[in-house]
């Protein structure tokens, strides 16, 4: 399959992402990375625009033996997103959903609070926040973290994502003031077919991003 666009790595997605938000005139007061992917992304970005780098986090709902499959996600404050038609696809009840949700939260506090090393949340009270990650697929993480920003006082909200399929593009808009998505291939196989190298990133890699 061709791929329109193909990025070295992270930190080349995250300077063409940059320069598009330069270009559209964008004047952010906090950029939040999705990590681990979205850290070296969000650093590019957040340096372009002259803004903090913060994250923000959320966890995947893994279906009932099999926890690759999103049936929704959680973000760190109990904000949830749910994958109707997987819940009733994959028969999950709601004693099993909310258990998850739960758990799943508990685990997105701790990342947050892990890679914030001790500082506490930011205060997004009429701030113009951008939201950064690598790419999106279905997107769930990417509405969870969506659906805890939408109960905050931030006065608006950017989603920006190097890549990622018309159809979750189109949804996410939905929920958010705008998205800015570089490529939107109609032939899309995941994130990773549009980089290079697109080699994880470890929890230690991601929050020395936070440090530069």
């Amino acid at each position: 399959m061709e791929v329109s666009r193909r990025f070295q790595d992270r930190t080349e997605a995250g300077e063409f992402l940059a320069e598009e938000l330069r270009e559209r005139g964008f004047d952010a007061d906090l950029v939040l990375a999705i990590p681990r992917g979205g850290l070296p992304l969000g650093r590019a970005v957040a340096d372009e625009l002259d803004a903090p780098l913060d994250v923000v986090v959320a966890k995947k709902i893994g279906a009932p033996g099999n926890p690759e499959y999103a049936i929704g996600a959680v973000a760190s404050d109990g904000s949830v997103w749910r994958n109707e038609e997987a819940i009733l696809g994959t028969r999950s009840d709601e004693e099993y959903f909310q258990q998850q949700r739960e758990r799943k939260a508990a685990e997105a506090r701790q990342k947050a609070e892990r890679y914030r090393g001790g500082r506490s949340e930011p205060n997004l009270a009429e701030k113009t926040v951008v939201v950064v990650d690598d790419g999106v697929a279905t997107g769930s993480t990417a509405r969870a973290c969506l659906a805890k920003l939408r109960d905050s006082d931030a006065d608006r909200v950017v989603l920006a994502v190097p890549v990622g399929p018309p159809s979750s593009i189109a949804e996410l808009e939905e929920g958010t003031d705008e998205v800015v998505c570089l490529e939107k291939p109609g032939s899309f196989m995941g994130v990773g077919q549009f980089y290079r190298n697109f080699s994880q990133v470890s929890d230690e890699e991601a929050m020395a991003y936070m440090e530069t």
